[in-house]
């Protein structure tokens, strides 16, 4: 069975070793037909501490972490304009 993966940003990092990431899913309404978007926001595991809010990052299905945590960051897609401001 294949891992699945998603694209998405990153909206939180306060937590140690966690990353909340948003993925949002375009699809259009069954009846309107009007494109709809929903956001499903994933808890992943970053164990660098690395990614920072507005990163854009690929998450991959994992084993459970934690009782939350089921997602884990395998890359780094592109890094926001605020992180590289903050880092320097």
């Amino acid at each position: 069975m294949a891992l699945k993966e998603r694209v998405g940003t990153v909206v939180s990092d306060k937590m140690e070793k966690t990353v909340v990431v948003a993925v949002e899913n375009r699809f259009p309404h069954p009846i309107y037909q009007k494109i709809v978007s929903r956001t499903t926001r994933y808890k992943a595991h970053d164990a660098e501490n690395n990614c920072r809010i507005g990163d854009r990052v690929r998450i991959t299905e994992t084993r459970p972490i934690s009782a939350t945590k089921r997602w884990a960051v395998s890359e780094v897609l592109s890094h926001s304009s605020k992180s590289q401001e903050v880092s320097k």
